[in-house]
């Protein structure tokens, strides 16, 4: 895979707030991957999993959302923003600027964690023919697997409002494995994390506009017994959010995979490669004719 396509370049989300993007691609591609990061997770993250897709003739966009990594400013605590802003705003300008970094392709997406989240938020949805959510599932606390709700818990009650006292962000590192994360995120990822309807009650009033109902590309939703977060239970809680999207969930053990662990970040580390090219062969067959 010597022969990749590799570019790094920075480009304005909608309101113009610059957003750091990476662009591995075959030589001549003939499908372009848009993959949207978990939180928390900087686009080095899924390199190798690009790379690999690149390799079986795709272009594949990574991006650093707002306030992360790349894409965080210099004084990360006077940052304003909201959680949805990386729906509304970055990801419809990662999806723009792999469109025109492959004009003419198919576009297929990637949606780690809360990636496949806010893709309701994101108005050239349309644009996309098929999605591939992986590890996505409700963030409410009480759905989680019973061992990891007291570290949770801590998290939202205990050490995330510690760190935005003292820091005015939360800091990443120790018990927060992610990268920093600014306030507006955090907060609103609390309160949704805390109640049992996550966002989708908010979706009637506050979270407004937004585009759910509009997206009826296929969902293709991938869940591991041993994520504790995206689960068989919490999986197709998400996807309701999507009531005109075809939906398909396939549920995999790390025996499946022939690996040890998976976990709730584990998709995309190595070793996974016959997961990868499952998800992408998924992606890539031709969807079924709709009769009407």
């Amino acid at each position: 895979m010597t022969d990749l396509i590799i570019r790094d370049f920075t480009a304005p989300a909608s309101d113009g707030y610059p957003l750091s993007m990476r662009l591995v691609s075959a030589p001549e591609p003939t499908v372009a991957v848009l993959m949207s990061s978990g939180t928390g997770f900087p686009k080095g993250f899924y390199d190798r999993f690009a790379r690999h897709l690149a390799g079986k003739g795709a272009a594949v966009l990574t991006y650093d959302f707002r306030g992360i990594a790349g894409s965080r400013p210099d004084d990360l605590a006077a940052m304003k923003m909201d959680y949805v802003d990386w729906g509304r705003l970055d990801m419809p300008a990662a999806l723009d600027a792999l469109i025109e970094a492959a004009p003419g392709l198919p576009v297929i997406h990637v949606g780690h964690s809360v990636g496949g989240h806010f893709l309701g938020f994101m108005p050239n949805q349309d644009r996309i023919a098929k999605h591939a959510f992986v590890s996505v599932g409700s963030g409410y606390w009480g759905r989680h697997h019973r061992a990891y709700n007291p570290l949770e818990l801590f998290f939202w009650l205990g050490f995330g409002p510690a760190s935005l006292a003292r820091r005015g962000y939360i800091k990443g590192g120790g018990l927060w494995a992610g990268t920093d994360l600014p306030r507006g995120v955090f907060q609103t990822w609390r309160r949704w994390c805390l109640k049992a309807p996550y966002f989708l009650d908010e979706l009637k009033d506050q979270l407004k506009p937004h585009h759910f109902d509009a997206v009826t590309a296929p969902i293709h939703s991938w869940i591991f017994t041993d994520d504790p977060i995206a689960t068989p239970v919490t999986g197709p809680i998400l996807m309701q959010v999507y009531p005109n999207a075809p939906r398909a969930m396939t549920v995999l053990s790390p025996a499946d995979l022939g690996v040890k662990r998976i976990g709730h970040e584990g998709a995309f580390r190595k070793g996974m490669e016959p997961l990868w090219d499952r998800i992408f062969d998924q992606l890539v067959e031709p969807a079924p004719s709709r009769h009407r």
